[in-house]
């Protein structure tokens, strides 16, 4: 290669490395790195897309009682059920949907399994198993509301999240937690 060429390919290769590097940066911002799942902005730019081609189901999630968990059992407790909470929350929805991670104690789904009323008392029963941490029994629950976006008059992730969140308020306060509330028009 000519001197002239290698001069200017130089600066092309350090573009390409930084946007490498940048992208990479991108992506590990869009992770929770306690329960490796999309943190809000990476799960809602997902979301909107997945929502535009499926009769999807949007779900928020909230543990029940967790500072009362922290406190009792200590932090790093909290954070083992925190991780189980998403390891079972992926793993229900499967091919089916994902998961993200909004902060604190709040979870985020979406979904668009063919039976979603049958599967989302599996999940219930799911993440309200306890969790095993240094040998012992955690209390774990979860309050669930759902939204089926076919159920609002405009379809919208936002108007979804906002009647998910109005359902998950519904049963932790109606039933004592524990439970699951499906948003209806």
């Amino acid at each position: 290669m000519d001197p002239q060429s290698l001069a200017l390919s130089l600066p092309l290769a350090a573009w390409a490395a930084h946007a490498v590097l940048l992208t990479r940066r991108l992506s590990a911002a869009r992770r929770d790195p306690l329960t490796g799942l999309r943190t809000r902005a990476g799960w809602t730019h997902r979301a909107e897309r997945f929502i535009r081609r499926n009769d999807a189901v949007v779900l928020l999630l909230d543990l029940d009682d967790f500072k009362t968990l922290n406190d009792t059992h200590s932090h790093a407790a909290g954070n083992a059920a925190l991780a189980a909470t998403a390891a079972r929350l992926t793993a229900w929805c499967g091919r089916h949907g994902f998961a993200g991670r909004l902060g604190g104690d709040e979870f985020v789904a979406v979904h668009r399994h063919p039976d979603y009323s049958r599967a989302l008392d599996d999940l219930t029963a799911v993440l309200n198993a306890p969790v095993i941490y240094e040998g012992q029994e955690l209390p774990v629950s979860v309050s669930v509301g759902s939204c089926r976006l076919a159920n609002l008059p405009w379809p919208s992730l936002r108007d979804a999240l906002s009647a998910a969140d109005a359902a998950m308020y519904a049963a932790k306060g109606t039933t004592g937690r524990r439970s699951t509330r499906h948003f209806t028009h």
